[in-house]
């Protein structure tokens, strides 16, 4: 996982402005490279997990959830927040069996991404599920959402017609399937 070094923009002074249930926002004042100066904002964030949990070799578990910012339901592969000091693998296999009502007995991460590195220090860690067996965590009261059983060559198709807009999905999607089933 990359790591931010700071060496090419030192701070020069950095500010707290809001503080919120998942996230902070400070403003930091920089130092440029060629000697200006700068200011920019950035949601701090913990982190967070995506799980690609296969069912069987063809068949995969997703979600449609409502996404009150998104004004509309999204396809997504069940994910969340990192608690406090919480391992990421522990987390994806929270966040299945909260989310999805099954418990993976194989998970293995396969990489993962900076969600928006203009403005935020989210970084999402990817995880293929396997050997699933039901096992159910109680969820968020505030998450509205329905589990969906499709096979990988739906989900793509959903994908290629729009119908995925999730951009974790979309790139978890996209690290979990071998590049030869892609068709250009």
């Amino acid at each position: 996982m990359h790591h931010p070094s700071r060496d090419r923009n030192p701070v020069l002074t950095s500010r707290l402005v809001y503080t919120g249930r998942v996230f902070r926002v400070r403003s930091d004042r920089i130092r440029l490279p060629e000697g200006g100066e700068s200011t920019l904002d950035i949601v701090e964030h913990g982190g967070a997990v995506v799980i690609v949990p296969f069912l069987d070799q063809d068949r995969l578990v997703i979600i449609r959830q409502y996404r009150y910012a998104a004004g509309t339901d999204l396809l997504e592969f069940p994910a969340g927040t990192l608690e406090a000091g919480e391992d990421p693998l522990d987390c994806a296999q929270r966040e299945l069996q909260e989310e999805t009502g099954y418990r993976a007995g194989k998970l293995e991460r396969l990489g993962g991404f900076f969600l928006a590195p203009g403005y935020s220090t989210e970084y999402l860690h990817i995880y293929l599920a396997a050997d699933l067996t039901e096992s159910r965590l109680p969820g968020d009261e505030d998450e509205q959402l329905e589990v969906e059983i499709m096979t990988v060559a739906e989900i793509q198709a959903a994908a290629h017609k729009g119908e995925v807009e999730d951009a974790k999905t979309l790139a978890a999607l996209y690290l979990a399937l071998p590049l030869n089933q892609v068709e250009i």
